[in-house]
């Protein structure tokens, strides 16, 4: 039976509600210096906000040596009553620092399966899902290395694999990488920012082979893709692949959270879902927020 693995133990995919798919809590990287999600009272601040908003839970993709702070999840979900799914995997090479990165070879997917089956650390937190990132429209050394091992911790775990694609491109390499070569089911994948290259060609394609298509937002540096957004998701909809979306907010810095001044987690619920329904009726929207995430999460753990 499939169930979605939270912070507090597995759940049946249906007890989600509604879902921000792809967000942030904590996250930090050299990349973002001065900009961390770091502050615990914000991140509970955060998620009352989008509590009050209607939401009723959040898949973090902070994946490992980024700042997840798995033992905050617990108590931030208690105290919230937003059910918390946190994330496993390894981000782009520019988020670490070179000995961390070297001190994993070898023993990556371990990690991986580790923090899925017995938990991050002495927390007793387990991860629900493998993140990785692929590279602009490619799929270079480093992605090749975290997806092979994310592959092999979803053959061992059956968790499904969630995907930065780098400003929305590379899906096509990416799929032919994971359920081509890797042999991932499509269903296990879900492939995050494509709202960031609009291509419906692309888009298609990769809905075709059965993963699931994450449109979070919005765009911090390309505003015409959130205008877009909503008809390239009503388009993937009249070509029948309706049952495969998934909306996030993506909040990755402290700038852009809700109770600092920024869309955060509410607008996803605030504007983004009064917008999509007007493209695409109340009855999908409302199965994109509430059914797929526990569907896309969801995984009968091995």
């Amino acid at each position: 039976m499939s169930r979605v693995r939270t912070v507090l133990g597995d759940v049946a995919p249906g007890e989600l509600g509604v879902c921000d798919a792809h967000d942030h809590l904590f996250l930090s990287s050299p990349k973002f210096r001065g900009q961390e999600l770091e502050d615990a009272a914000a991140a509970r601040a955060e998620l009352m906000a989008f509590r009050a908003a209607g939401g009723a839970a959040v898949v973090q993709w902070t994946p490992y040596g980024m700042g997840r702070r798995a033992a905050d999840l617990p108590v931030l979900s208690r105290a919230t009553g937003v059910t918390l799914v946190c994330a496993t995997g390894l981000h782009q090479a520019v988020h670490y620092a070179p000995e961390l990165l070297d001190a994993l070879h070898g023993r990556l997917a371990e990690v991986f399966v580790s923090e899925l089956t017995d938990g991050i650390g002495t927390t007793g937190v387990r991860a629900g899902l493998i993140k990785v990132a692929g590279g602009f429209h490619a799929v270079d050394a480093h992605a090749r290395w975290t997806m092979t091992a994310a592959a092999e911790a979803h053959h061992a775990t059956g968790a499904p694999i969630a995907v930065h694609l780098e400003l929305g491109t590379g899906a096509l390499d990416v799929l032919d990488l994971l359920c081509g070569e890797l042999g991932v089911p499509g269903d296990r994948v879900i492939l995050g920012h494509l709202n960031r290259s609009p291509d419906p060609v692309t888009q298609r394609e990769a809905a075709g082979a059965g993963c699931w298509l994450a449109f979070d937002g919005p765009s911090r540096a390309q505003h015409a893709t959130d205008w877009r957004m909503p008809q390239s998701v009503r388009d993937l909809a009249e070509a029948g692949f309706g049952d495969r979306l998934l909306l996030g907010g993506d909040t990755v810095l402290a700038g852009a959270r809700s109770v600092d001044g920024g869309p955060g987690m509410p607008y996803l619920l605030r504007r983004v879902r009064p917008r999509l329904v007007a493209e695409l009726g109340a009855e999908l929207v409302d199965r994109i927020l509430s059914e797929h995430p526990g569907r896309a999460f969801g995984a009968e753990w091995g």
